[in-house]
């Protein structure tokens, strides 16, 4: 199984990817535990594309691929931004940030994706969940 969307920047928008990954993650039989992950996992990462890498432009887009390959979930999404170093994204749980309002969304696709790659550019993330 293959689904591709296409989202402008808005963030009204993540309602279609979160439709999406409730109509597919239905159709393979997902448990609780996973759906969570995965859906929190995919709207941290179309929120950081469409406001951190589109700036909320609503002419750029933001590019959504689920695929399901034999016990295996993967999520790409894909803005038009310049990217980012995600390397050098600080650790939310460091007492200097925990009461910072933003940047626990890379921390938690970490935490609960089985795999998570970014491109060189890093204006694409790649998560995978095994089912």
């Amino acid at each position: 199984m293959n689904r591709k969307i296409s989202i402008g920047s808005k963030v009204e928008n993540l309602r279609i990817v979160e439709t999406a990954i409730d109509e597919v993650t239905s159709q393979i039989g997902i448990n609780q535990d996973n759906y969570g992950k995965i859906m929190v996992c995919t709207m941290e990462a179309v929120n950081n594309a469409v406001v951190h890498g589109n700036k909320s432009i609503e002419s750029k887009n933001v590019e959504i691929v689920i695929s399901y390959i034999k016990d295996s979930l993967e999520i790409s999404v894909r803005d038009e931004g310049p990217g980012f170093k995600f390397d050098s994204v600080p650790d939310p749980t460091r007492t200097e940030n925990i009461e910072n309002v933003s940047g626990r969304g890379v921390f938690l696709m970490r935490r609960l994706a089985d795999k998570i790659e970014f491109n060189e550019e890093g204006n694409m993330v790649t998560m995978s969940f095994k089912i």
